[in-house]
Formats: C-alpha cells, sequence, structure tokens
C-alpha cells in the first residue's frame, strides 16, 4: 500500500499541520505502508532556514523542493512563496503519483487540491483531501481584496471541483462539513475526523512539578496562557483588554507562546499600554510541548465569529491533553464554545466581553478546586475525542478502505474481482 502526502511543511518543523502530517505518516509506515511526502525546504517559523532535499526518516521519504522563503508576514512575497511550491511540488508530485497510489492533499498552500486532482486523474491515483480550514471563504472573511467578488467566486467553484473528484474530503469539525454540504459536495465523501494531540507524551502536570515554569520565573504566578498560531482568523484584543485589567494583580501573568501575522500586533500593543504582565516566547520544540502547556493554568483560545465553520483552533486539543481548562473567546454557538460548555472543561466569552474574562481569570485564580474539575474534564474529553490513536485509526480504517476499492478499480486487477464475484 502506497500513499503520497504533500503539504508545505513537515519534520522537522513545528507548525500544527506539519505535527499532524508527521504523526499520521510515521504510523502509516510503522504499519507497513510505503509513505512519500513532498514538502518544503523551510521552517514556518524560519523561512530562512533550509532543510535538507530529500530524507528518509523512520520509514517515511521526504521529497523537500525548492521555492523561494520570503516568510508569511508580507503577502505578495507569500504568495510567490506559494507559486513557487505549487510549481516544483506538482512536478515531483507528478512524477512520484502511479496509478492506485493514495493521493493525500493538505491545504497549504492554499487550493492545492486543484493541481492535485488533475494529476490522480491523469495518474490514476485515488484523491484525498485533508482539509485544515476551508479557501477561498478564509481570505475574503479576511477582507483579501484580490479574492472578493468574480475571482474568488471562480476560486471556490474550482476548489469545489477538485473535492467533488476526490474520493473523500476529510473535515476537522462537524460544522465544517455542513459547509461543504451546502457547497454542494456529496455528504458520502465528507469525513469527519478531529485533530489530535499526542496523549502519550502531553498529559496533566502540576505547575511545581514544571522545569520550564520555574525557568521562566513564573512559578509564584497564576499563568494565563496562549500556544500556537497568532494569526489573522484570531482575536486578541478581548486578551488585551483583560490583561489590562488584570495589570495591577500582581499573582496573574499572562505567556504567548508562539508566533504569527498578529504578534507583531499585540506586542506592539502591550508595549504601548505598559502590559509588563504579558510575557512573550517563541515556538517550543515539540518535546518540550508537555512542559510549555502545563506552564500555564489555564489557556486562551480565540476565533473570529464570522470564521466559525472555515477552520477549527487545532490548540484545543493538546490543551484538553494537558489536562487544562480553556477559556473560548468568540461565536458562543461555535464548534468549540459548544463542547467546553456542554462538558464543562472552561468558559466561553463573547469578543469584546475583557470585564467578563478578566473577571472570570481572577475568579479561577482564588478557586483552584473549580479549577481541578475543569482540567479534568478536559481531560477526559481528550481522551474521548482527541486522543491521536482514535483519530489515527479513523484515518487508517479510511484510507485502507479506498485503497482497497481502488485496487479493483485497476485494469490488472478487473477480472479476479469479477471472478470473486
Amino acid at each position: 500500500m502506497r500513499v503520497v502526502f504533500i503539504n508545505r511543511f513537515f519534520y522537522p518543523d513545528l507548525s500544527a499541520t506539519s505535527q499532524l502530517l508527521t504523526d499520521l505518516a510515521l504510523d502509516l509506515a510503522d504499519a507497513g505502508w510505503e509513505v512519500q511526502v513532498v514538502t518544503s525546504r523551510q521552517r514556518y517559523d524560519d523561512s530562512s532556514q533550509a532543510l535538507p532535499a530529500r530524507e528518509e526518516s523512520d520509514g517515511v521519504t521526504v521529497h523537500r523542493v525548492w521555492s523561494t522563503r520570503f516568510g508569511r508576514h508580507f503577502l505578495p512575497l507569500r504568495t510567490l512563496d506559494y507559486f513557487t511550491f505549487y510549481l516544483f511540488a506538482c512536478w515531483r508530485l507528478w512524477r512520484l503519483t502511479g496509478p492506485g497510489d493514495l493521493l493525500v492533499a493538505k491545504t497549504d498552500p492554499p487550493l492545492i487540491s486543484i493541481p492535485a486532482a488533475y494529476i490522480a486523474r491523469q495518474r490514476r491515483a485515488i484523491l484525498v483531501n485533508w482539509l485544515q480550514d476551508l479557501f477561498p471563504e478564509v481570505a475574503v472573511a479576511l477582507r483579501v481584496r484580490l479574492l472578493k467578488k468574480d475571482f474568488g467566486r471562480w476560486l471556490r467553484r474550482m476548489r469545489n471541483r477538485s473535492l467533488e473528484a476526490a474520493r473523500a474530503n476529510v473535515v476537522i469539525g462537524k460544522l465544517m462539513r455542513r459547509r461543504l454540504e451546502r457547497e454542494g459536495i456529496p455528504g458520502s465523501r465528507i469525513w469527519v475526523i478531529h485533530n489530535w494531540a499526542p496523549g502519550e507524551a502531553i498529559y496533566p502536570l502540576a505547575g511545581e512539578e514544571n522545569r520550564l515554569r520555574r525557568g521562566w520565573g513564573l512559578e509564584s504566578y497564576f499563568v494565563v496562557g496562549y500556544s500556537g498560531n497568532l494569526g489573522r482568523a484570531h482575536e486578541f484584543d478581548t486578551l488585551l483588554g483583560a490583561a489590562e485589567r488584570l495589570r495591577s494583580d500582581n499573582n496573574i501573568r499572562f505567556l504567548i507562546i508562539g508566533d504569527g501575522a498578529r504578534k507583531a500586533y499585540l506586542k506592539r500593543k502591550a508595549e504601548k499600554k505598559g502590559l509588563h504582565n504579558i510575557v512573550f516566547r517563541p515556538y517550543q520544540p515539540r518535546e518540550l510541548l508537555r512542559l510549555s502547556l502545563t506552564v500555564a493554568d489555564v489557556h486562551l483560545v480565540s476565533l473570529r465569529p464570522h470564521m466559525e465553520g472555515m477552520l477549527v483552533p487545532s490548540k484545543f486539543a493538546a490543551i484538553a491533553a494537558a489536562g487544562r481548562p480553556a477559556l473560548f473567546i468568540g461565536e458562543p454557538r461555535g464548534e468549540i464554545a459548544r463542547m467546553i460548555k456542554r462538558e464543562e472543561a472552561g468558559l466561553c466569552f463573547n469578543p469584546g466581553d475583557a470585564d467578563g474574562l478578566a473577571a472570570a481569570i481572577r475568579g479561577l485564580s482564588l478557586n483552584p478546586e473549580r479549577l481541578a474539575e475543569m482540567g479534568r474534564n478536559a481531560r477526559t474529553l481528550f481522551e474521548r475525542e482527541y486522543a491521536s490513536h482514535r483519530s489515527l485509526e479513523q484515518w487508517r480504517g479510511l484510507l485502507r478502505m479506498l485503497w482497497e476499492a481502488g485496487q479493483s478499480e485497476l485494469p490488472n486487477a478487473a477480472a479476479p474481482a469479477e471472478e470473486k464475484q
């Protein structure tokens, strides 16, 4: 059984899509699959760093193609990075993919499913799209001018055709599934498989046992964390407002771990307001995730309300694995909000409710019993919905089913299949 993945980032990159793909690729290789990955030579958190062009890693063959490496902070140059990756990655994909192979396309860069659908058709491969977000809807919602009106609608039609051509489209939330069904994508070709976190590597750890918390000088504080991408789809003014209201509380600190398009804005606002209770740290190595996630006593998760159904914050799975409650800022009827409220694994707030968020943080800092109970509920939710073994098993089952069905359709397999009938 042979599977070829395409995504712009792969191990040792630390971005969420890279870690998820790495987990799945290694799991399939361990199960005896032949696994090929087409990716870039750059890292999400350091675009200037060049990784080896080819590498064998635990049974996975990694093909890293050349692309420009201007980074993600200036849109025109970021677009050039995308274009050069499309060009060289698709050529490599064409050469790697053959009849009956599974071709799994993620959504970085955006719309990679369109050329992947063409390659799969021409090479008689089995296309599976793994959607972490919906593009161009995300870009339109973020007011990217070029994608408004006719051009955006044309891209969406092209994207939908590539989804219709796939044997399966894997989405990461029920609301995302509903959006695709409204676009006319058959429900029989849409599978919901949650993003996950490695529960054996990330699990609850008391603050006093956390050497990273001590090393960062946070052992005596109640720590409110934010870990992951600081992107345009996330809302940070409510966080800043809460930090401003709690600036005189010397027992509370905000810890921001990660990077992204909004990090500079967040740092600039914090400095302008003199918010010395906000501490910034870069992305941490994967082997330190258990420590970095348990530095915080409670974690913030945010999503702009109009982005619901277009993406799902993947950080929630890791937060729940760490046994920490989540304070969600966004649509109260959204995917994460409903789960948090149902499981009592945190609290939810409307964007702009800085007063409510600050009051909740102060209240939790004074109520360790309630905090601990929410943390236990979060870990229970994780084990039921977001444990890696559960999602990886779903992926293995889906890919095996598609591969077996695909082999029976190849010319050299048609006669035996007819005889068995």
